[in-house]
């Protein structure tokens, strides 16, 4: 039987031999971008982030409730069925950083994720997807917040 100890020397062993072969992420890798998280509008985001202007598309999906109690902690589920998708985004217009989260993705990954959001007021959510040939899809959602979580 495997204790606990065991698992977590493992864990770090296997870690180790991973960060020596340069398998492992840099903590600041350009996979994001400072600049679009900083963005107040969601072109500017989008911009930062190197897409073009979004379509409306039935391929993005997103999911929330339609009143969230508590604004600190708004459940949100993103999805696109459409091929070649690169990267899927959270923006919540109203906030005072538009962009929420980034997820990339791969052939390996489902491009479904799900996540918690701050909102302050009641906004609309957007769920953009980015895809390989450029093309920048997106669905929305209004979310009413009752008690504002950015410090409102």
């Amino acid at each position: 039987m495997q204790t606990r100890r065991d698992v977590l020397s493992g864990s770090v062993k296997v870690a180790a031999l991973l960060a020596s072969a340069g398998l492992l992420p840099t903590a600041a890798q350009a996979a994001w971008s400072q600049a679009a998280f900083d963005a107040k509008t969601m072109a500017e985001s989008l911009k930062a982030l190197g897409a073009g202007a979004p379509t409306e598309s039935k391929d993005v999906a997103i999911t929330g409730p339609d009143i969230a109690e508590n604004g600190a902690v708004v459940p949100v589920g993103v999805s696109t069925t459409a091929a070649g998708a690169k990267r899927l985004l959270v923006l919540v217009e109203k906030n005072p950083s538009v962009l929420s989260a980034v997820f990339d993705v791969s052939d390996a990954v489902d491009a479904n994720f799900a996540t918690r959001v701050k909102m302050g007021q009641s906004s609309n959510v957007f769920a953009v997807a980015m895809m390989g040939d450029g093309r920048v899809l997106f669905a929305q959602k209004e979310i009413k917040v009752t008690l504002g979580g950015c410090g409102g």
